[in-house]
């Protein structure tokens, strides 16, 4: 207990050594808490489901065509239900939005039409109630709600099972409840509250289109007992041969068909940059111990003549050693308790910051975890525990003599103890300079991704969406008579500039059609370049900001039965028409010719990131479906414009509502909110490694300059000039930096592969970027070694010399 005391008091009398080394230690274990315990939601917590690894999720792709992590269309999954022998069940769900009425306002609620057996192969039970039947999945009104929905829409009412709810107009009848689906499962948001059956019917598709090809369904399996990934996915060509065998000239006959378990499918998105942090983190947690290790070396090898004085007077080797680890262990200690507090409040905020697009649900917050966090705090208390020992070890086995001959003549510890100080330094830099590299790398590529052109004034622009039942609007003439009344409302509205209405909106949704030159050889459909189209009302260019570039606009004469027009895009332009003029041509879009009537400018409508290239856009009267987007310019905030929209749509049908009514500045901040965030993350872990390093670097000169005043004292005595003590404190300083400078270069370059794909027009070997953050860091180590160095150069040769 007394050597508690002692240590308390030791540390009491260095309070800037003790608030340094508390602080290092709270921000590493309170930074890698936060990121891991993130990690830990996203990667490591397993989905609700039964054995999750033995669920796997099916998809199409088709480099050639761009086309990446597409749905299974409808005969493709049919042929691989009945054909594979891979599967204990195959199932497959069609995501969609419902009308919800009978219970207060409309109001849009998110789900999926689903085969009967969805929820038995993901292997969930209902807490009340039973599943689908497979009698009920073509034809039966039939419906299963989440536990949220029962509570909060309905109350939590015991006798749920057999009550109907009014979707899309249609009564369905509920026939069970189920756990809450996670977040990881459906996606950021929104949250899926019900599903029905019926999988294979498309509002504004008939049959016969559904079965060309069309790829709309997510299918997931459940392995058969025994069978491992490895052998599904080598399994997989012979249903893809079958199905071209028997579906030649399917849209999606040439696509292949990819498998990933669910672990993998639902995190993939971002492990790439979590993998960064991952890392990033890891080096300053690294950063901090090494920094506190030098700091303890340092302080401890200052007190060899103390520990020659209580060795001549009695003191054991082991009083000496529990000496100097409680001391460092109080450090760790504290560090930890702080960190602890740190991560408390920082866990919180990062699940906030990116709910947006992460898939984490806001209400319950990523929670703080224990496990990761004894891990820091343990490592902590392991640097502690070393970097006590290794002192105490060395001076106990000094030469007391010349321990006790030192006097008051300041030393720097053994040469053993300043090589492995350098060693440190060293390392700190290295690690330091790799983060800030990265965080330059980032910060630039996320600068250049801010500042592309996407093609619309994203500015006061708000949108919000609305599903048309199709028992009331089952045609495109009824849809167009929607749109037009609805167009009528909203243009009366004081307080909005214009108004719009299209099938979708740029970097939330869009459709991809097939289209050839209908003046050249037309290639067999399954082998027809793809491309998003758009269906759009007027007013569309206008209000989104959308330049027509040459020919003309859609107008009242492009009538339903009509020459069907077109508008397309400046790079589809350039792209299917090189050197010519397309105006006037015929482009076959779906199997079907449409006119080109002009050229508009190029819309990122699939990704920020991702180049302009082929788009065309119909007008509404000719080409619709039912979900409708609108789309309004206006000066008001969010939620006015959103009661200025509804009381439109109400006075058109007050059985309809808005889903997910948002800004156009929102959606564009959400693509890139996890570039955002990679920067934001990266950019404060550069931060606190080029500060931890700073410290590190100033502590342990600053520390050898005041233990070797004395012989400064001499040399300056003996004719030594200001920059000679500057030459050798600023020398001694900045060799381990420059070590390190070259081994966090090599470094930089080593993990060069781990950055590069999470980059945009910025080469993950950039010199000037890389350069720059060499040049950063040492500038700050030279100034962290000019700063003890000046206060060198200041010492009085006759006192240091009195003091010897």
């Amino acid at each position: 207990m007394n050597d508690i005391r002692f240590a308390l008091r030791q540390l009491r009398k260095s309070p800037a050594f003790t608030l340094v080394a508390v602080l290092t230690l709270a921000l590493g274990i309170g930074l890698n808490t936060t990121i891991f315990s993130l990690i830990n939601d996203l990667f490591l917590r397993g989905l609700p489901f039964k054995e999750p690894s033995r669920v796997v999720h099916l998809d199409n792709s088709d480099k050639a065509r761009d086309l990446v992590d597409v749905g299974i269309s409808a005969p493709r999954y049919q042929l691989y239900r009945d054909g594979q022998t891979i599967f204990d069940g195959l199932a497959a769900e069609n995501s969609f939005a419902f009308t919800l009425t009978g219970l207060g306002d409309p109001v849009q609620i998110f789900g999926g039409r689903l085969t009967s057996n969805y929820f038995d192969v993901l292997g969930v039970r209902p807490i009340l109630g039973r599943s689908f039947l497979p009698e009920e999945e073509e034809s039966a009104d039939v419906a299963l709600v989440a536990k949220n929905f029962w509570q909060k829409r309905l109350g939590g009412d015991p006798n749920v099972i057999g009550r109907s709810i009014t979707l899309d107009g249609t009564p369905h009848t509920i026939i069970g409840v189920l756990p809450n689906m996670p977040a990881t499962w459906f996606g950021a948001n929104p949250i899926a509250e019900v599903w029905t059956t019926k999988p294979f019917q498309i509002p504004g598709f008939s049959y016969e289109q559904m079965m060309r090809g069309a790829f709309f369904l997510r299918v997931v399996g459940r392995l058969k007992p025994g069978m491992t990934v490895q052998q599904a996915r080598a399994a997989l060509p012979s249903l893809e041969q079958s199905y071209r065998a028997q579906y030649p000239n399917k849209i999606d006959s040439a696509l292949t068909t990819m498998l990933r378990t669910l672990p993998e499918d639902v995190t993939r998105n971002f492990r790439a940059g979590f993998v960064t942090l991952f890392a990033a983190v890891s080096f300053v947690l690294l950063i901090a111990c090494s920094n506190v290790a030098n700091l303890l070396l340092v302080r401890f090898s200052g007190r060899r003549r103390e520990v020659a004085l209580r060795m001549a007077i009695g003191a054991s080797r082991t009083s000496i050693l529990r000496l100097f680890v409680f001391e460092s262990l109080l450090v760790s200690v504290i560090g930890g308790a702080v960190g602890a507090f740190v991560a408390w409040h920082l866990v919180p905020l990062v699940p906030r910051m990116a709910s947006n697009f992460l898939p984490l649900e806001t209400e319950t917050a990523t929670s703080l975890s224990i496990p990761v966090l004894l891990f820091a705090i343990g490592l902590s208390i392991l640097t502690g525990l070393l970097m006590g020992i290794y002192p105490a070890l060395q001076g106990s086995n000094a030469d007391l003599v010349n321990g006790l001959k030192e006097g008051g003549r300041g030393t720097s510890g053994s040469v053993r103890q300043q090589r492995f100080r350098k060693i440190l330094v060293g390392a700190q830099v290295a690690l330091s300079v790799t983060l800030l590299a990265g965080a330059a790398l980032l910060i630039t590529s996320f600068i250049r991704l801010s500042q592309q052109n996407i093609g619309f004034r994203s500015q006061n622009l708000w949108t919000g969406a609305v599903t048309l039942p199709t028992s009331q609007y089952p045609d495109p003439a009824s849809r167009q008579r929607f749109v037009e009344q609805t167009l009528h409302e909203l243009r009366r509205v004081s307080g909005l500039e214009s108004a719009t209405i299209s099938g979708d909106i740029p970097l939330v949704g869009f459709s991809r059609y097939l289209y050839a030159r209908s003046d050249r050889d037309v290639p067999p459909v399954e082998e027809r370049a793809i491309a998003p189209g758009h269906e759009v009302a007027p007013g569309y260019f206008k209000t989104w900001g959308v330049p027509l570039l040459a020919g003309r606009e859609f107008n009242e004469h492009d009538t339903a039965d009509g020459q069907k027009v077109c508008l397309i895009s400046q790079a589809g332009a350039k792209q299917v028409y090189p050197g010519e003029n397309p105006i006037g041509k015929s482009l076959l879009l779906a199997g079907v010719p449409w006119e080109i009537a002009g050229i508009v400018g190029d819309v990122r409508s699939v990704r920020v990131a991702e180049a302009p290239g082929m788009e065309f856009y119909r007008p509404w009267v000719q080409k619709n479906f039912p979900l409708v987007n609108i789309a309004v310019r206006s000066n008001l905030k969010v939620d006015a414009v959103t009661r200025l929209v509804q009381s439109a749509l109400t006075k058109v049908n007050p059985g309809l509502a808005i889903a997910a009514p948002q800004t156009m500045d929102a959606v564009v901040a959400q693509t890139l909110g996890q570039a955002r965030l990679m920067m934001w993350l990266l950019g404060i872990f550069a931060g606190v490694a080029l500060l931890l390093a700073s410290i590190g670097i100033y502590g342990a000169v600053a520390y050898t300059v005041e233990q070797r005043t004395g012989e400064i004292g001499v040399r300056m005595a003996l004719g030594a000039q200001t920059r000679d003590v500057l030459s050798l404190v600023v020398n001694q300083g900045m060799k381990p930096v420059v070590s390190g400078l070259a081994l966090g270069i090599i470094a930089t370059f080593a993990l060069g592969w781990l950055i590069a794909a999470q980059l945009y027009q910025v080469s993950a070997y950039d010199p000037v970027l890389l350069g720059g953050a060499t040049v950063l860091l040492a500038a700050t180590a030279l100034m962290a070694c000019l700063l003890p160095a000046r206060r060198a150069t200041l010492v009085d040769p006759i006192q240091a010399l009195r003091s010897e």
